[in-house]
């Protein structure tokens, strides 16, 4: 027993070390005090964790508050650093890829977007892309100050629990593909300022951000030892990120599907993921909705995404499955704002056969709440009618189904998913990413 303790006190300090980080992080600046208050610590193993993070790097101070708000004798507000470690999220789409960089205060510092054909490109080819990527943002990271932590990758395809391996992405053309070798070096050298083709931090979407403070010196120097590598599925990051990033408006169970050119669902119970046994829960797209339908990539016949995914929509609405996506998807709202049939038609026939799937789903799991993302938050307008018709027709509870939740993220959700995942290692594990040693 005595040989274990050493190891138990260092788990549990990285533990009440994270706990603090977590606590300063959820509801903004805090005073020693409050933090105190909220773990339940005393104030005197508290100060001793906050001077250690303080030392590290990853908090800051920011000047005199009351506690709480409220009169007494001012305590020192503390905030999450932001120009210490960063996490880099990447996401590989059939039609494009992307990568940004968020702060430990969930701020995206920089970010860049590329049109890339993953359907008819090797996967040697794609990665090879999404390194130089990786190193431009990384690159653009460190001039704001910032040291890349981590790197987690989403792609739109089942990953093997645990592991780096695509084992098949029926619409990248993947299998048994592992994508850790080949970005082991990803954001490890200083790259380029910026990419050809490329959209920088300033022109996206940003993630929600904390009041700014005063920085303190980043970590060691990323380049000097590989990242650590991660890659999930993009339904589960998107679905991530609606549970940390918007979490006022979706309950701690709920099922978030989204679409691209396929179709992803996520599942969180209690406020974690269910991966399923080799991590492939959530695949709807994949439910036949038709069993005499169209074949599917996936090899069978009436999938879901054969109706309801983004290529689908755009044939069945006759709109353009190549050229610019943003432009393509664009035109077709437009085209349903102004009542063409075509258009309305199209999208309501998705829409029911989305309910036709959910309803089963719902059924089966008795989720709080469904939250559309991606395209199908783009159309939810159109879509919701024939939906909310079927999964009332269809649910078999008693009383209204679900609560639709349009995702406020879109199709930003898989990759801000990776980057916050990447962000929360540096939380989860503080002892790992301090820039001075600290005593014990």
């Amino acid at each position: 027993m005595a040989a274990s303790a050493p190891s138990s006190q260092r788990e549990i300090r990285r533990r009440n070390l994270s706990r603090v980080l977590y606590a300063v992080a959820e509801p903004g600046p805090s005073s020693r005090a409050a933090v105190a208050t909220r773990l339940g610590l005393t104030r005197t193993a508290v100060s001793t964790l906050v001077d250690e993070l303080l030392r590290g790097g990853l908090l800051t101070e920011q000047g005199p508050t009351p506690p709480d708000g409220g009169p007494g004798r001012p305590g020192t507000a503390l905030a999450l650093t932001d120009s210490g470690p960063c996490g880099l999220g990447a996401e590989i789409g059939v039609d494009h890829l992307a990568v940004c960089a968020v702060d430990l205060r969930g701020r995206v510092r920089a970010r860049e977007d590329v049109e890339s054909e993953g359907r008819s490109s090797e996967p040697g080819a794609v990665l090879d892309r999404l390194r130089g990527l990786v190193d431009t943002v990384a690159a653009q990271a460190r001039g704001h100050g910032l040291s890349p932590a981590a790197l987690t990758v989403a792609v739109p395809g089942l990953i093997a629990r645990g592991t780096s391996s695509v084992v098949r992405a029926p619409n990248l053309g993947w299998r048994d593909v592992d994508i850790a070798p080949a970005l082991a070096s990803a954001g490890a050298s200083s790259g380029s300022a910026s990419g050809s083709g490329s959209r920088s931090a300033s022109s996206s979407r940003a993630a929600t951000s904390t009041q700014p403070g005063t920085g303190t010196r980043p970590g060691p120097e990323a380049g000097s030892s590989p990242l650590p590598i991660t890659a999930d599925n993009e339904a589960n990051l998107a679905a991530l990120a609606e549970l940390w990033l918007d979490s006022g408006r979706v309950p701690r169970d709920f099922v978030h599907v989204s679409a691209e050119v396929g179709i992803g669902a996520a599942i969180v119970l209690d406020g974690e993921l269910l991966r399923g046994t080799r991590g492939f829960a959530g695949e709807i797209g994949h439910v036949p909705v038709r069993p005499d339908g169209p074949p599917c990539a996936c090899g069978g016949k009436g999938c879901l995404e054969q109706y309801a995914g983004e290529w689908a929509l755009l044939r069945a609405a006759g709109a353009p499955v190549e050229g610019p996506r943003d432009a393509t998807l664009a035109a077709l709202r437009e085209r349903a704002a102004a009542g063409d049939e075509r258009a309305l038609r199209a999208l309501q026939e998705a829409g029911t056969a989305l309910g036709l799937a959910l309803a089963g789903t719902v059924n089966l799991l008795d989720p709080g709440a469904l939250v559309l993302g991606g395209v199908l938050a783009r159309f939810a307008p159109w879509l919701l009618p024939s939906l909310e018709r079927e999964l009332t027709e269809r649910t078999a509870a008693p009383g209204a189904p679900p609560d639709l939740v349009v995702s406020g993220l879109g199709a930003d959700g898989p990759l801000l998913g990776a980057a916050h995942a990447a962000v929360r290692v540096v939380l989860d594990d503080p002892l790992s990413y301090r820039t001075e040693a600290a005593p014990g």
